[in-house]
């Protein structure tokens, strides 16, 4: 089995990255299971610059193929914010995000976002890949719901009439940002790491 790393220190994607590519033949570590403690720079301008930069940083590191994602929420009345700042959009938890985005988001009407995520992946040759997964929402005017994490709980789905915060996981598995790029992925990596 080859062996492949995630540029994260999040349990919760690592999870999450496992479940939808545990079909093909990858032992994926995260960037701690492989032992490297390294802040990486996350100075681009797209989602798909910052997941080169971290797959191509992992990939260095390691020696190893690598992936790494960048993703966010992207609301339509804060012209797209916070988007590539949706994990440093203010400081603090999960919760005090979530918080800061609702009181910039206080008069406004327009509730349309998307979660947005795109990965890149570095093979053992050089080559990078980039795929763009996306997911369309409305912002509620509070939490709902305690799974998933970030912005899940303010994000509500109209098919299912819930919050990612409330969705079952093998449920937000198959229609999030992340699972939409992780699936376009999975089918480029079938025949790649065969």
């Amino acid at each position: 089995m080859k062996r492949m790393i995630f540029a994260t220190g999040n349990e919760n994607k690592m999870k999450e990255i496992r479940e939808i590519l545990g079909a093909l033949p990858l032992e994926i570590l995260s960037m701690k299971e492989a032992g490297i403690q390294a802040d990486i720079v996350e100075d681009g301008k797209t989602f798909e610059e910052n997941a080169i930069i971290k797959a191509k940083s992992a990939a260095e590191f390691t020696g190893l193929p690598a992936l790494a994602d960048d993703s966010g929420l992207c609301v339509d009345a804060l012209d797209g914010a916070p988007g590539i700042y949706s994990a440093r959009y203010c400081e603090g938890t999960d919760e005090d995000r979530n918080a800061f985005l609702l009181k910039n988001m206080q008069d406004k009407e327009n509730r349309a976002c998307r979660f947005v995520c795109a990965i890149a992946c570095v093979l053992a040759d050089g080559e990078t890949l980039t795929v763009r997964g996306e997911c369309e929402g409305t912002l509620l005017r509070e939490n709902h719901g305690a799974g998933g994490f970030g912005y899940d709980p303010l994000f509500y789905v109209e098919k299912y009439g819930c919050t990612f915060g409330e969705l079952p996981a093998e449920i937000k598995n198959t229609i999030s940002h992340r699972a939409n790029a992780l699936n376009k992925l999975k089918a480029i990596l079938k025949d790649k790491v065969n």
